[in-house]
């Protein structure tokens, strides 16, 4: 059973999951970012005592709009520039520069980062891709249109089918109660920080500080394909990591166990 326990801070609005290392602790702190309709629960249900157990200090922001973090009520103007400010601030806080581990949309805000700070390492699991969201909604809409149109309706504060969320982010079996849960705390997302991912604010990799960098990606993504993943690894000059028979939600698969360790022995190999 878990005995890791977490507390809920808030700076400037931001919800801040904080959970301690267990142990003797590594001196790189984590921060990680979730994606998009969701926010820190992602991380809480395993990641964040996984690795506090592991001896890092871990840390999980709600972006703006998302969570109990200010800003709901005008979500849908908040830009990706402002979710990058907001990962800043909490950086700002932390007793050391830390490891930004992002997910989905996070791995996109944890790139435009790397535009304006340096930092000790960066691992993007089924990220965004550098070059934007279009190429990824042109696979959706080919492969699974039906999915295409739940996620977009979604995005404008409607409610999804209640297998959407299965498709969305599970290969593998996942209980009804647990995907009941999750279901409920999906959100909607900003068409504003949609719009910069798909064209508007998309990062320039000559621009940004050359970090440590960790690529994952998921064989059965059905909205971030492998392909993307390894797409995106090249553009950093390095190799992507595909896990089998998994989906977009590698830190909610059964399987979460196999990406945790990759990224906990990658962080050793560096030093963290």
């Amino acid at each position: 059973m878990n005995t890791v326990v977490s507390k809920t801070e808030f700076h400037e609005g931001i919800e801040l999951i904080v959970t301690p290392p267990q142990g003797k602790a590594h001196a790189t702190p984590l921060l990680f970012v979730h994606g998009a309709f969701a926010d820190a629960w992602v991380w809480q249900e395993h990641y964040l005592p996984y690795f506090a157990e592991h001896g890092w200090a871990s840390y999980a922001l709600s972006l703006a709009g998302h969570g109990q973090s200010a800003g709901r009520e005008h979500l849908d103007l908040i830009s990706l520039q402002e979710y990058v400010q907001n990962a800043r601030s909490i950086i700002a806080q932390l007793p050391a520069a830390p490891v930004v581990i992002g997910h989905s949309m996070g791995g996109m805000v944890a790139q435009k980062l790397l535009e304006q700070i340096d930092l000790p390492g960066v691992v993007l699991m089924s990220s965004v891709p550098p070059t934007g969201l279009l190429a990824a909604s042109a696979y959706l809409w080919a492969t699974e249109p039906m999915l295409f149109v739940e996620l977009n309706h979604a995005l404008i504060g409607g409610f999804p089918q209640f297998d959407t969320l299965r498709k969305a982010l599970f290969a593998q079996p996942i209980a009804e109660d647990d995907l009941l849960r999750y279901f409920t705390y999906m959100q909607p997302e900003s068409s504003r920080a949609v719009w910069d991912m798909s064209w508007f604010d998309l990062p320039h990799p000559a621009r940004m500080h050359r970090s440590p960098m960790l690529v994952l990606g998921a064989e059965q993504d059905r909205l971030v394909p492998a392909s993307q993943v390894q797409q995106t690894a090249s553009s950093y000059g390095t190799t992507a990591t595909i896990f089998p028979a998994t989906g977009h939600g590698l830190m909610l698969e059964s399987n979460w166990k196999d990406s945790a360790a990759f990224i906990a022995n990658w962080l050793e190999l560096q030093g963290f």
